[in-house]
């Protein structure tokens, strides 16, 4: 007895098969580095953008900016450390050690807080990632220019957290006592004089006076430089504008950067791009903040 096909199963079957079509043709335009054409941000954009995280010592603002770069290994990071929250110090560093991380998320580790946050607000962490890699000295200069604001509005300046210098034109913000970073807690749209719009989808706590700027207990960065990723080896030459790893300029080890599940520069996501990657556990509870 012959099979019939209903001519609705032969629709189904041919929409299925040009949706496999498309998604191979999108998989080889990715692999040839067809990309969406490059946005650029405008300063007041990268302002806003960086604003969160302008006023942290060099060094942490130089793994951010790096690690914003791999946002789904920021994702999984922190589901990491929410199932490995009894590891402290020495034996965390270690455990860290062991990841297929990027250094600079490594790095982030000794900063759970902060690696929830940008986990927390993952299209703003996305954003910057996209505009570091695009607009590196941008971004740098839009940095400068925040805490130069945050200094006239008399918000920023050396206390025993932390040590804020002037070389030239450059503030830099290092902490006051070696391998203790006292992580600092502000509200990003006030903390810069005149008030700033907010990151549309920013998720953050309001503040409504002063102190503009608190500081977080210290937090012992020592076990973390005993490894080559970790505190020491990240910083900034400001007058090349370029982030320093291990004593030279940072550069990205793929042209691609999809290996890492990095951008690729010019790659702006879509707001499913995270079902790109074929590794469903990473992504297991993805849009929990969101």
């Amino acid at each position: 007895m012959k099979s019939v096909i209903s001519r609705s199963s032969v629709v189904r079957i041919i929409g299925r098969l040009v949706i496999i079509s498309l998604g191979v043709s999108s998989m080889i335009a990715t692999a040839l580095g067809q990309t969406n054409p490059v946005v650029r941000e405008t300063p007041a954009q990268l302002q806003q953008l960086v604003a969160p995280i302008a006023l942290y010592p060099d060094e942490l603002v130089a793994q951010i900016l790096t690690a914003s770069t791999f946002p789904t290994q920021i994702v999984a990071a922190d589901r990491w450390l929410g199932t490995n929250a009894e590891l402290q110090g020495e034996q965390l560093a270690a455990q860290v050690d062991q990841q297929s991380w990027d250094a600079s998320v490594k790095a982030l580790t000794a900063f759970p807080s902060v690696v929830s946050n940008m986990d927390m607000n993952w299209q703003w962490t996305t954003a910057l990632g996209q505009a570091y890699l695009n607009q590196q000295q941008d971004v740098l200069d839009a940095v400068q220019v925040m805490r130069e604001r945050a200094q006239a509005a008399g918000n920023l300046q050396s206390t025993p957290q932390q040590n804020v210098t002037t070389q030239g034109s450059t503030i830099v913000i290092q902490p006051a006592v070696p391998d203790t970073c006292y992580l600092p807690y502000y509200d990003p749209w006030i903390v810069y004089g005149t008030p700033l719009d907010v990151y549309p989808g920013y998720i953050y706590t309001p503040w409504y006076g002063p102190p503009y700027i608190a500081f977080g207990p210290g937090i012992g960065v020592g076990f973390f430089g005993r490894f080559g990723w970790g505190w020491p080896a990240w910083g900034f030459n400001w007058n090349r504008r370029v982030v320093v790893f291990n004593r030279s300029p940072f550069g990205f080890r793929s042209p691609g950067f999809v290996r890492g599940y990095g951008f690729r520069s010019g790659f702006r996501p879509a707001p499913n791009f995270h079902h790109s990657f074929g590794n469903a556990r990473t992504f297991r509870g993805f849009g929990r903040h969101r």
